[in-house]
Parts: C-alpha cells; sequence; structure tokens
C-alpha cells in the first residue's frame, strides 16, 4: 500500500537558506508576540485567551450566531469533551447559554449571551488595534482585510 505524504511531513520543494529560516523565524517570533498579548489583555478582562477564542469562534461562525459544540471543537482544534468543559466554565461566567437544537436533540447549540457579546466586543477591539499595530512587521494572509484596508 503507497501512503500519501502529508503537507506535514512532505520535503520541502527546495533548500532552505538562511533568509528563509530568518523569515520564518520572524514570523513564528510575531505570531508568539500577538499570542501573548491575547493571553495578557483577556486575562485583564477576567477570561482566558481560550474562552475569548470560544467567543470569538461562537460570534464568527459562517451564516449563523451560534455554533454546536462539536464545530467548536473542529474551530478550536480540541476535543470534544475539553469544549464541552469549556462551554461550562464560560456557561458559569454568563458567557454562554446552550440550548437542545430544535432540529436535532441531540446537538447543542452555544450562543453568546449579552455579556458575552459585550466581552467578546470590548476584546475583539483590543485585538484589530493590536493587529493593525503589527501591520508592518507581521506578513499574515487576510491581514489587510482583517483590519480594514
Amino acid at each position: 500500500m503507497i501512503q500519501k505524504r502529508s503537507r506535514r511531513t512532505a520535503a520541502p520543494a527546495k533548500a532552505l537558506g538562511k533568509p528563509d529560516y530568518e523569515r520564518l523565524a520572524h514570523f513564528r517570533y510575531q505570531l508568539r508576540r500577538f499570542l501573548r498579548f491575547s493571553e495578557d489583555v483577556t486575562r485583564e478582562h477576567g477570561i482566558t485567551m481560550l474562552q475569548y477564542v470560544l467567543l470569538l469562534q461562537i460570534r464568527g461562525y459562517p451564516g449563523r450566531d451560534w455554533a454546536t459544540v462539536g464545530e467548536l471543537a473542529e474551530r478550536l482544534q480540541a476535543q470534544h469533551h475539553g469544549v464541552v468543559s469549556l462551554v461550562s466554565r464560560c456557561e458559569g461566567l454568563g458567557l454562554v447559554r446552550r440550548r437542545p437544537s430544535a432540529e436535532d436533540k441531540r446537538r447543542v447549540e452555544v450562543s453568546l449571551t449579552r455579556k458575552g457579546e459585550q466581552c467578546l466586543a470590548t476584546l475583539a477591539g483590543l485585538h484589530r488595534r493590536e493587529l493593525i499595530a503589527m501591520r508592518g512587521d507581521a506578513a499574515l494572509p487576510g491581514l489587510a482585510m482583517l483590519i480594514g484596508e
């Protein structure tokens, strides 16, 4: 049986030179700076970065204002049971609510509360401002669209 190589294990098309490593290192540095900013600013507002990302994924889910736990697990790249716990913690903080799906009672739909919407709006604004400040340092796909350019 022939196995396909994934993007993660496929050999690079060409050898990387010093400038390539410098660009990759710089990108990873800028990405880590942004994540550190996110960790700090969310903590200052009383939630964790993962809770913020959950709120963001619910509000930003394509085509509707809620998402299922399974969809959130995919978007967060996390295990289903871990997302259930995360949703429970956010529900305890009054940031989200869950309800059984009208179409399929086995599914749970998670949506933001008013408090969750307000928290997300504040934090998303701060994250957007940080991305604008980073604009010259980080080459991120779609960054220009995200910051309104």
